[in-house]
């Protein structure tokens, strides 16, 4: 008789926890995704507004994009406005929180500065 061949797998008790843990990522990863693409519309209006001539002009295109992109974490007057030389930079920050379960929170912080030379 030949030898007892061992068993290869997972239990289903390692199944269960393995779902659970991909289940609680996913959740924060469908939480969060928004606040991303979010943060990436508001890079691609920075960097589209920066080439109004003054402050007022930068932020109330920067307004106009965030109407159409949907843009609600940050306002014209949240942004700073400076010059480099001959270039206008424009930059934002700000933060998201995020409820997960009881008292854990995730807290998302977004910086961003318009691209010199574009």
């Amino acid at each position: 008789m030949a030898g007892k061949s061992r068993q290869r797998g997972i239990s289903f008790l390692t199944l269960v926890f393995i779902l659970a843990v991909l289940g609680g990522a996913g959740a924060v990863v469908m939480q969060t995704l928004p606040s991303f693409l979010e943060y990436q519309a508001a890079l691609k209006a920075i960097n589209k507004a920066k080439s109004e001539a003054t402050v007022a002009a930068v932020r109330a295109s920067f307004d106009r994009y965030a109407q159409v992109d949907d843009i609600t974490s940050i306002r014209g007057k949240d942004l700073e406005v400076t010059k480099n030389g001959e270039q206008v930079v424009v930059a934002f920050n700000y933060q998201r929180e995020f409820h997960l379960f009881g008292p854990a929170w995730l807290l998302l912080k977004y910086a961003g500065t318009s691209n010199p030379g574009r």
